[in-house]
């Protein structure tokens, strides 16, 4: 654990230093270059950070089901447990990403200004329900700029086999879209865990499922999206489970393993 712990602080230290460096200079970039532009900067960003992930700390990515993105604009919906799913969803934004996150983060300086490139939807979550109309309103858009929107539906990162806690945002962007909705189920959090100063080694997974076609009710999409991301997602962790993992078993995610086998 020692030797993993060192290996973690060295990614980290690496982590914010390149970080540093790309969004200082993108950074002020994006305050006067045109809104979308610079993808080829982003793209270095995050294929450096995936190989420093490799290659430091033993966090390979494997990243299945392209064939189910669909063409021109749609929303990439994901579980999420970890900062690597940042970095392996940008990849399938087709280099017109748009993601949805909290309205702090705009306002960090150089890191903010390269969000707001490009028309990052910003949501201020002290404002509950009222924040609706606006992520409709910045979704459009988006969308009409054939943009592919990254949305987390629980809002925030989950332990794995953690119980889920789906919004009801999303459902309300997809009503007024008209575009499909791709779930993703990956198992990120069994290698890059939340708030965590040890990264643990193995391959964090991605899977693109099914896309969900326009025009359901809204309920029912709620239904499928939760369905068809936590039965896949629970699915994928149970075999990296079984496979062995380095990450620790505690008592509390050993209970949370036994209820999801049952």
């Amino acid at each position: 654990m020692i030797i993993q712990a060192i290996r973690s602080l060295i990614f980290y230290a690496a982590f914010f230093a390149f970080t540093t460096v790309v969004a200082i200079p993108f950074g002020i970039y994006s305050i006067f270059a045109p809104k979308m532009s610079g993808f080829s900067i982003v793209k270095l960003w995050y294929v450096v950070i995936l190989f420093l992930l490799r290659w430091i700390v033993g966090i390979k990515s494997e990243i299945t089901g392209q064939e189910n993105l669909p063409e021109g604009a749609c929303v990439l919906a994901s579980k999420h447990m970890s900062d690597w799913d940042i970095f392996a969803l940008l990849q399938a934004t087709n280099r017109r990403p748009t993601f949805i996150a909290k309205r702090e983060l705009l306002n960090i300086p150089f890191f903010g200004w390269c969000m707001q490139n490009f028309h990052t939807v910003s949501i201020d979550r002290k404002n509950g329900q009222a924040a609706l109309p606006q992520l409709v309103e910045q979704g459009t858009k988006a969308i009409e700029r054939d943009c592919r929107i990254v949305i987390y539906p629980e809002g925030t990162r989950r332990k794995p086999l953690d119980d889920p806690k789906y919004k009801w945002g999303l459902a309300k962007l997809y009503v007024n879209l008209d575009v499909p909705v791709v779930p993703v189920a990956l198992t990120s959090g069994l290698y890059w865990p939340r708030n965590a100063l040890i990264l643990w080694p193995g391959t964090a997974r991605a899977k693109y499922l099914e896309p969900i076609p326009p025009g359901l009710e809204i309920n029912e999409f709620q239904r499928i999206l939760t369905e068809r991301i936590e039965t896949e997602t629970t699915k994928m962790l149970l075999e990296d489970i079984d496979n062995g993992i380095a990450h620790p078993i505690t008592p509390a995610f050993q209970l949370r393993i036994d209820a999801n086998r049952t």
